[in-house]
């Protein structure tokens, strides 16, 4: 077959970065641009200092109509500003790494919706879709802890999660949360109870077990942390989420790990653990994997991805692979760091 060629708008960001670093070596791929307003000219080693030598490409200033596939790894708000200010061809296919076209109240364009784009959730839909909502990291490894019990409909109580994420995850740009002399041996949280996440995680649980939201009048969000409590934390380390649930549950350790192992045969990236899990098993991968304990009527989840490929630039690539009828696995057969 022809190589798909692809765009990248905002390509010298870490979501961007981490697509440069598969799509380089993905053997059904030609970039034929990588977009970069503020680095427009310049080598993409001189800013993705680790890719020095597996590429001669320079930051584009413009888009460039001759692709398939643009993927937008833009900040949230940017994406849809970029799509109203540019003729994009509707042959063209979108995966947007924001959050801009996630929830179905804002997922219209040209006359399409964008599809959800996990694929544990909504695979069949994505193979025939032509513009795709990357999920969020936070949403994708909490979804994932949960979609087989709301397949089940055993969600009936509240779910409660710590979570806790790698610096990474608050974007390229400094801030006075990110920068090493605060974050290192630092721990803090943020936006508990009120993560934005909560809105895609509900509307997906909602789509498996229909009445999982309260029917009572509210924002989405309002309605969300009716059922579920989050308490997200900044961790002093670059990538990863740890995700700690629990939930009130009548199902057996061995019968809920039996139902998560049937639920996910069919799917490459998520895996269930036996023994218990650490966050350096899936960083630098694009797996995320799950581990189960039953305490008394509590049932324990723990979920890890790596916020920068499962939870985004690599779940990214899993659909643009769903997307072109490809191997689901396609350039993304990942090690993990290990040590």
């Amino acid at each position: 077959m022809s190589k798909i060629k692809i765009g990248i708008i905002g390509s010298a960001g870490y979501t961007g970065g981490e697509l440069l670093r598969i799509l380089i070596y993905h053997p059904h791929v030609d970039i034929v641009f990588a977009h970069s307003a503020s680095n427009a000219g310049n080598s993409v080693a001189d800013v993705h200092t680790d890719l020095l030598g597996d590429t001669d490409l320079r930051f584009s200033e413009t888009y460039q109509g001759d692709i398939d596939v643009l993927f937008l790894c833009v900040g949230h708000g940017d994406a849809r500003k970029f799509l109203e200010a540019n003729a994009i061809d509707p042959h063209v296919k979108i995966i947007d790494l924001s959050q801009d076209y996630r929830l179905a109240a804002n997922r219209e364009y040209q006359g399409k919706s964008f599809i959800y784009g996990l694929p544990e959730l909504n695979r069949e839909a994505i193979r025939s879709a032509q513009y795709v909502a990357n999920p969020g990291c936070f949403a994708t490894g909490i979804q994932l802890a949960l979609l087989p019990l709301a397949n089940k409909r055993q969600l009936s109580g509240e779910i409660h999660i710590n979570a806790t994420t790698g610096s990474t995850g608050a974007g390229q740009k400094p801030s006075a949360t990110s920068h090493f002399s605060w974050r290192s041996n630092n721990l803090s949280v943020y936006k508990a109870f009120e993560h934005q996440h909560l809105q895609e995680i509900s509307e997906s649980l909602e789509q498996l077990q229909p009445g999982f939201l309260p029917a009572d009048e509210g924002t989405l969000l309002q309605r969300a942390m009716e059922r579920i409590n989050i308490i997200p934390q900044r961790g002093n380390f670059p990538r990863g989420i740890l995700s700690a649930i629990y939930v009130d549950s009548s199902l057996g350790e061995d019968e809920a790990n039996g139902l998560y192992e049937a639920h996910y045969a069919t799917h490459p990236f998520t895996h269930i653990s036996k023994p218990n899990i650490d966050l350096k098993q899936v960083v630098n991968t694009n797996k995320c994997l799950i581990h189960l304990e039953k305490h008394g009527n509590k049932l324990f989840i723990v979920s890890i991805v790596d916020n920068l490929l499962k939870g985004a630039s690599g779940q990214a690539v899993q659909n643009m692979n769903l997307l072109f009828g490809l191997e689901e696995r396609a350039g993304l057969t990942l090690k993990s760091v290990g040590f």
